[in-house]
C-alpha cells in the first residue's frame, strides 16, 4: 500500500475555486479524462451531494497491461460534498476498472485557508493498493507517480478554468455596457426625434395661428373699407 498526499494554495476565493473545480473537465491540460456524468445529486439540509461516473484512460505501459488487463476506457465513482455555509467542498474517488487488482481512494478537499480566508487551500491524499498480480510495489509505484503528475495537471486546469471564468465574467460585463450605451443612444435618438417633432409642431401651430389672425385682420379691414364706401341713405 502506498499513501501519496499533497497541499496547494490558490490566490482565489473558495466560491471561485469551488466553481472551477466543477468545471475542471474536460481540460487541454488533463486529456486522459474524457468524461464526467451525473448518477446523482441532490441537496441535504443544505450541502449539495453529487454522485458522479468519470471516464477516463489511464495509459498502463504493455507489461502492466498484460499483468492487470487492458481497456480503452476506465471508470471511477466519484461522490462529492459541498456546503456553502461552511465552505468547504470534499470529493472522494474509487476507481471501478480492475478493481479486484487495484484500488485507488482519493480524497480531495478545497476550504479557505486558515491564515487568509481570500485564498483556498487544496489537500489531495491518495490510497493506492495493489494485490494479487506479481510486482504489486511496482505497480503501486507506478500509479503513485501517476496520480503525482495528474495533481499537477489538475491544479493547472483549476486556475485555466479560472481564467475562463473570468472572461466570461468580463464578455458580460462589457456586453452589459455595450447594450446600456446602445440602449442610451436610442433613447436619445427617439427623445430627439420627438423633440424636433414637437418643435415642428409648435412652428406649424404658431405659423397656422399668425395665418389666421392675418386672414382675420385682412377680412376686418375689407370690412371696414367697405362700410366707408357704402353710399348714404
Amino acid at each position: 500500500m502506498k499513501i501519496w498526499t499533497s497541499e496547494h494554495t490558490f490566490n482565489h476565493p473558495w466560491e471561485t475555486v469551488a466553481q472551477a473545480a466543477w468545471r475542471k473537465y474536460p481540460n487541454p491540460m488533463n486529456p486522459a479524462v474524457i468524461g464526467t456524468d451525473v448518477v446523482d445529486r441532490k441537496v441535504v439540509d443544505g450541502v449539495l451531494h453529487t454522485h458522479r461516473l468519470v471516464s477516463s484512460k489511464w495509459g498502463f505501459p504493455r507489461w502492466a497491461q498484460s499483468i492487470v488487463g487492458s481497456t480503452s476506457v476506465c471508470y471511477a465513482s466519484e461522490r462529492s460534498e459541498v456546503d456553502p455555509n461552511t465552505r468547504h467542498m470534499i470529493l472522494k474517488t474509487r476507481n471501478l476498472t480492475f478493481c479486484r487488482y487495484i484500488a485507488v481512494d482519493e480524497t480531495v478537499s478545497y476550504a479557505p485557508h486558515p491564515q487568509d480566508p481570500d485564498k483556498t487551500l487544496l489537500k489531495q491524499e491518495a490510497v493506492v493498493t495493489v494485490k494479487g498480480v506479481p510486482l504489486n510495489n511496482y505497480v503501486e509505484d507506478l500509479l503513485t507517480n501517476k496520480i503525482s503528475l495528474n495533481a499537477g495537471k489538475g491544479r493547472q486546469a483549476i486556475e485555466w478554468v479560472i481564467d475562463k471564468i473570468d472572461a466570461e465574467v468580463k464578455e458580460i460585463a462589457n456586453s452589459a455596457v455595450k447594450s446600456t450605451d446602445e440602449l442610451f443612444s436610442h433613447t436619445k435618438k427617439s427623445f430627439d426625434d420627438m423633440t424636433t417633432s414637437a418643435r415642428k409642431s409648435m412652428d406649424d401651430i404658431s405659423s397656422a395661428a399668425k395665418k389666421s389672425l392675418d386672414d382675420l385682420q385682412n377680412l376686418a379691414n375689407v370690412q371696414s373699407r367697405t362700410k366707408t364706401n357704402l353710399p348714404k341713405i
